[in-house]
C-alpha cells in the first residue's frame, strides 16, 4: 500500500461538472492499494495517516500535531496509479488491486478511519470515480517514481517504510 499525503487548506474532487467530495483544512490522501495488501497493512496505514505530525501546535512549532489533534479533515482518494511499476518507460499496473476487490478493501480502510477519528471529518472518493475523470483529462495521472525501493510516501507490507523522498 502506498499513500501520498498532502497538507491542504482546502481540497476537492470534481467528476464532470459535479463536485463529489471536498474538505477544508486538513490532509488529502492519495491511496494506492496493491494485490498483496492485507488488513494488517490497512491498520498500519490508518494509524500513520491519522497520527502523522504534519501540523503546527498552538505556539507555531512545526511538525508537532496530527490531523486528529488539530481536528482537521481528511479527504481520501483511491489512486491505483501509485502501484505503477515502470517497464522501461511504460507504466505497468499489474500490482494494483483490481477495482472489484479494491472497493471493499478501501471501504474497510475508510471505516477504520471513521472509527478511530470523527466520522464526519473523513471524506472520500469512491474507487474508480477519480479515474473516470482522468479519462476526460481534468485530473492529472499520478505516478510514484523513485530510486530503488524509495518512494515519497508511506509504504507498508514488504516494502521499506519511509517518509520523504529518495
Amino acid at each position: 500500500m502506498k499513500a501520498i499525503i498532502q497538507r491542504v487548506t482546502k481540497a476537492s474532487v470534481t467528476v464532470g461538472e459535479d463536485q463529489v467530495s471536498s474538505i477544508g483544512r486538513g490532509i488529502c490522501v492519495l491511496l494506492g492499494i496493491s494485490v498483496d495488501d492485507t488488513q494488517r497493512d490497512a491498520e498500519y496505514m490508518v494509524r500513520k495517516i491519522l497520527n502523522l505530525r504534519l501540523f503546527e501546535d498552538e505556539n507555531g512549532r512545526a511538525w508537532a500535531k496530527s490531523v486528529m489533534e488539530r481536528e482537521f479533515e481528511v479527504l481520501c482518494v483511491s489512486q491505483f496509479t501509485l502501484q505503477c511499476i515502470l517497464k522501461g518507460n511504460k507504466p505497468d499496473f499489474h500490482s494494483a488491486m483490481p477495482a472489484e476487490l479494491a472497493q471493499p478493501f478501501y471501504n474497510s480502510i475508510l471505516e477504520s478511519m471513521r472509527s478511530a477519528y470523527k466520522p464526519e471529518l473523513i471524506k472520500a472518493v469512491k474507487v474508480g470515480e477519480a479515474a473516470a475523470q482522468e479519462r476526460e483529462g481534468a485530473l492529472q495521472r499520478t505516478l510514484g517514481v523513485g530510486k530503488g525501493e524509495s518512494f515519497p510516501a508511506i509504504q507498508t507490507g514488504s516494502q521499506r517504510q519511509q517518509w520523504g523522498g529518495g
